[in-house]
């Protein structure tokens, strides 16, 4: 592999320069709102659409976790499905988020520990 003269490969400058790149892409788009949030306003359907950005990206991370997709199969049973379901119906019970995250896992190794 070449040496470009700061003692890093054409690959190790590649990935060094993409790590930077995205730290300012995230930085400008994270602080823009705080700098210039007063002096461009957002039009009133796009503060409505983010309102739901929150429930969206919470969403996308949960449901892959609860019901893993098999290729070739779709998604297949799993028990933290179940435990998400315990921990659902605590919540509609209850609105308690620590009680919610408590009888999830609970729910989760006793299902663990039965199934072996």
């Amino acid at each position: 592999m070449p040496d470009l003269g700061l003692g890093l490969s054409a690959e190790e400058l590649y990935v060094y320069a993409a790590i930077g790149l995205l730290t300012v892409c995230s930085l400008v788009t994270r602080a823009g709102f705080a700098v210039f949030g007063d002096y461009l306003p957002l039009p009133d359907s796009l503060r409505r659409a983010l309102r739901f950005a929150p429930v969206a990206a919470l969403t996308a991370i949960i449901v892959p976790e609860i019901l893993p997709w098999t290729p070739g199969e779709g998604p297949r049973f799993d028990i933290r499905l179940l435990a998400a379901l315990v921990a659902l119906l605590v919540f509609l019970r209850t609105r308690s988020a620590v009680l919610v995250i408590i009888s999830g896992m609970l729910a989760l190794w006793g299902l663990r520990w039965i199934v072996g």
